[in-house]
């Protein structure tokens, strides 16, 4: 179905190919994963497919890809919108009607079908899609998980051979993104159809590939099944980490998998991890009142008392549309309250202007591009160390610190989506102001990318600065935050520590808690902690799945 024959791409000013010779066959009615760090080349890949790359995007494409036997060399995307569908990052700002109909409708306009089968197609897809109770729905009202679906019917209307979807879950709750995979799913299997899908949280999404594209970095991919994959990438979700660490073989792939090796060390693990340093937190640095914000008619927040405190990490968890934006605007003093009261460092945010706000609260937004305005990036932290009164260098050392090395003198635009964002966050980190605030600060960025911003935030909590993360990702919430709070329907219905929050929902709780359930045990870290202090295992190799066995006296000591 897709070819590649000596495929290489290399954009205006790289000294290097950004894809290098790959000659790779994906064949129909499969579902491809593509896995690889921020920046290896994913999205490139995905927009050689449909022919965004070299069409539109620019740069110079060397050999051919061939979808279902057309050249994307010889077809620009309107060529080829009858066999490649291709979904982005942001699905939102690809719609161009009012309702959800209409958009559903637009593709098949454009293609000149006829009206009786626009209205049959149109019918099926919001079967297919479990679209029917938002046909008369204005898209500017729909969920983040609503709009992915509706913006991959709109594709799907004209009856694509070939569907590509960049990051599909990456704004989404757990429980959206499993509506949304299982959409996808069915395609596969009842229509056929082959899918191209870039995931960075391959916790959601590694279980469901018949196999999985890596791309190194250097240019290279590598194309295996999830578990040949898996077993050689250094991107692995958290229960193959935790397999990769006990030596589990074969590797679990889904927390069912995980979950019989693991019996044996649920039972022998102390009732707790060890307990990490305590710090102590400060007082308040914001804090809200019986807070109510409404837009229009709807309630986005209702009479929500949140407080955070000095040196204190807080992620912010809930659907889509719960009111997790919403409360990081208010602290910020961008909405104005219908009631209730909001207080930054004992002020109304609303009254302060300029740097004086910037100099109590940071915000990175849900698209961090809004943020950035220069030409380049080493222009952007230029601006951003003279705006923040910061020494020479500190926002491109924070950059380097979460992005590792990246091109100083490219255009923000020209970033993938998780540089941008990286950017974005050295931008605002830059200025250290007391309450820093995150909305979906993972979004686009690979676990290393990840790890890095995780020492980032808890150096930054060390340092005495507050910290609040509006986030989907459940396992960054575990891995950073000592409190988490649950809104819904834009009341906090849950506030406490993150270890029992989490640990009590099958919905927020990650891999690792699932698998060692009822353990509240949430990481790979808590884990590899214990064992470190218990020194009670070493790593054997377990050809069946079965339980490592319990090492007592010569192997006391041996490594976790």
């Amino acid at each position: 179905m897709i070819d590649f024959a000596d495929v290489s791409v290399t954009y205006s000013g790289a000294s290097t190919p950004v894809l290098r010779g790959l000659k790779l066959h994906i064949p129909e009615g499969e579902l491809c994963l593509v896995v690889g760090s921020t920046g290896s080349g994913k999205s490139t890949l995905l927009g050689t497919v449909n022919g965004l790359v070299p069409h539109f995007t620019g740069g110079r494409l060397a050999g051919t890809v061939t979808v279902d036997g057309r050249s994307t060399r010889d077809h620009p995307p309107r060529e080829l919108a009858d066999v490649v569908g291709m979904v982005g990052q942001n699905p939102a700002a690809s719609f161009v009607a009012d309702s959800v109909e209409d958009e559903l409708a637009y593709t098949m306009e454009s293609l000149g079908l006829a009206a009786d089968l626009m209205r049959r197609r149109v019918e099926d897809t919001l079967d297919l899609l479990g679209l029917v109770e938002l046909r008369e729905r204005a898209v500017s009202t729909l969920s983040a998980g609503q709009a992915q679906r509706v913006a991959i019917g709109a594709v799907l209307t004209a009856h694509p051979r070939v569907l590509v979807l960049d990051e599909p879950t990456s704004a989404l709750d757990p429980a959206a993104a499993e509506d949304v995979l299982a959409a996808v799913q069915r395609l596969v299997h009842d229509l056929g159809l082959t899918v191209l899908l870039a995931e960075h949280r391959l916790e959601r999404v590694v279980q469901h590939a018949d196999s999985v594209l890596w791309l190194p970095g250097d240019g290279s991919a590598v194309r295996g099944t999830p578990a040949d994959i898996m077993a050689r990438s250094p991107i692995t979700p958290p229960i193959v980490a935790l397999g990769r660490e006990l030596s589990w073989a074969p590797l679990p792939l889904t927390v069912r998998d995980a979950r019989t090796p693991a019996r044996l060390l649920r039972e022998s693990l102390p009732p707790e991890p060890p307990p990490v340093s305590q710090r102590q937190f400060g007082p308040a640095v914001a804090q809200t009142h019986r807070l109510s914000v409404r837009y229009g008619g709807l309630v986005a927040l209702r009479e929500a008392g949140f407080a955070v405190r000095a040196g204190e990490i807080v992620a912010v968890m809930g659907r889509n549309g719960a009111g997790k934006s919403t409360l990081l605007a208010a602290l910020t003093g961008l909405v104005r309250p219908a009631s209730g009261s909001v207080r930054l460092a004992g002020r109304d945010p609303r009254e302060l202007r300029g740097r004086e706000l910037t100099r109590h609260v940071g915000l990175v937004p849900h698209q961090p591009g809004d943020l950035l305005y220069a030409e380049t990036v080493r222009a952007e932290c230029v601006a951003a160390d003279r705006d923040a009164d910061a020494g020479p260098g500190t926002a491109a050392a924070l950059l380097r610190r979460i992005a590792g090395d990246l091109d100083v003198e490219l255009h923000p635009r020209d970033l993938s989506e998780g540089q941008r964002l990286a950017l974005a966050l050295a931008v605002v980190l830059a200025s250290a102001p007391p309450l820093v605030l995150l909305d979906e600060p993972t979004r686009g960025l690979d676990y290393p990318a990840k790890a890095r911003l995780v020492d980032a935030l808890v150096g930054l909590a060390a340092a005495g600065h507050a910290v609040v993360l509006a986030t989907h990702d459940v396992e960054l919430a575990a891995e950073v935050s000592a409190r988490t709070v649950v809104l819904a329907d834009g009341e906090i219905v849950a506030d406490g520590a993150s270890r029992e929050i989490v640990t009590q929902s099958p919905v927020f709780a990650p891999q690792i808690a699932k698998v060692l359930a009822p353990l509240p045990y949430l990481t790979v870290n808590d884990v590899r902690r214990t064992l470190a202090q218990e020194s009670r295992f070493a790593p054997v190799s377990l050809p069946d799945g079965a339980p490592p066995a319990r090492k007592t006296g010569a192997n006391k000591g041996g490594r976790a």
